[in-house]
């Protein structure tokens, strides 16, 4: 994945957000403003709304898409644009266009208590602060995607957590395959298969995919936090017993495929020490480890994407990074990894629906959301 269009400096392109930004809420109707503009950072609720992230099909709060004019659609999705590398944002365009393969693959009959179950306009942008402030943020989220951005001092504060997921992860097409994650799924397997029976025993966590990645949603992370379930990944309870019936049985079917018991969950807990520490990779390898890091990395504006890599090319950097995996390696086979090091944390897995629903995170558990800056800015104005 490349950083295409790398002359942005981090100065034009929180510009760029800014204005972006400003002019979609000053378009919207007090309704919907309202819906999308919640101004009072230091308020408990907005703090509390803000770091709330979801990549289930359920309400992420702010206005929706489908709900907009073309105009504003547009300027929706320039402000996604200026969050992501090109290539990132390519694919999060694939991701939204993917629920109509979705509802087709479904039989168009999934309704998740609303009028169409899978649609592509169900995705949600909220605005948390004022645009042009010392401090603000913005959320984009739908089905299988979460943008998260905050603005702090004319700097990009934090751009995590970020998630794409995708299902069905491989989609035929008129001449050959939409699999828009096959990349840093591809580059995970082509590395534990170069990796010697000893190392590849080592990065090992357990020899069945665990069902979901295992931070889940939780706004932070800590070490052993264990795989949340699916009942616990949406907005407030769900609406109605035939739904909440509907997700115990996904959930029940999940863990009946994954074959895993607490003792299971409690061995794939969150552990920084675990896994292939990428110090004992060869030269090649830690290429490979690079290029998969970035892979997640890219999913930034292009200018925090480059400074990502940069920070990967250092090899006291990289020494401090672990590769895990759980599953299968052969392509089809139910498989998972994770990737940790110093304020990094990476999810993939690919189980569901015979492996072929995908979701994949890359997240900063010291700095998710911008915490580790808005709580240092904050201790400073007090």
């Amino acid at each position: 994945m490349t950083t295409e269009g790398s002359g942005a400096t981090e100065t034009e392109v929180v510009s760029r957000m800014t204005q972006l930004a400003d002019e979609l809420l000053g378009s919207l109707p007090p309704g919907q403003r309202e819906l999308a503009s919640w101004a009072d950072l230091d308020s408990p609720d907005v703090e509390a709304e803000r770091v709330r992230w979801f990549y289930t099909p359920t309400d992420h709060g702010g206005v929706a898409l489908r709900d907009l004019s073309p105009r504003q659609q547009s300027l929706v999705m320039q402000l996604v644009s200026s969050a992501l590398t090109r290539p990132a944002y390519v694919t999060v365009c694939v991701l939204l266009g993917l629920e109509n393969v979705l509802d087709e693959l479904e039989g168009w009959h999934v309704d998740w208590g609303r009028e169409r179950g899978r649609d592509p306009g169900l995705y949600w942008v909220r605005v948390f602060g004022r645009p042009g402030e010392a401090t603000w943020g913005w959320r984009f989220g739908g089905h299988h995607v979460s943008v998260n951005v905050l603005v702090s001092g004319g700097r990009l504060a934090g751009v995590t957590p970020c998630f794409l997921g995708a299902d069905p992860a491989r989609s035929p097409l008129a001449q050959g395959e939409l699999a828009p994650l096959a990349g840093p799924e591809g580059l995970a397997r082509t590395l534990m298969r170069s990796l010697s029976p000893a190392e590849r025993a080592q990065a090992l966590l357990h020899p069945r995919a665990i069902s979901d990645i295992v931070s889940g949603n939780r706004p932070q992370v800590r070490p052993g936090d264990q795989m949340m379930h699916m009942q616990d990944l949406f907005r407030g309870p769900l609406p109605g017993p035939r739904l909440s019936a509907l997700v115990d049985r996904i959930d029940h079917v999940a863990e009946k495929g994954s074959g895993y018991d607490a003792a299971d969950h409690g061995a794939m807990a969150l552990d920084p020490d675990s896994g292939l520490a990428a110090v004992d990779l060869r030269h090649d390898q830690r290429d490979l480890l690079r290029e998969l890091l970035a892979a997640y990395t890219d999913r930034s504006p292009v200018p925090v994407a480059a400074a990502h890599r940069r920070r990967w090319l250092q090899d006291e950097v990289l020494d401090q990074v672990r590769l895990g995996w759980a599953g299968g390696l052969d392509e089809g086979q139910p498989h998972y990894y994770r990737i940790t090091g110093p304020r990094l944390l990476v999810e993939y897995d690919n189980t569901q629906r015979d492996a072929n629903h995908a979701h994949s995170v890359w997240r900063d558990p010291e700095g998710d959301f911008g915490l580790d800056v808005l709580a240092a800015h904050r201790a400073a104005s007090h």
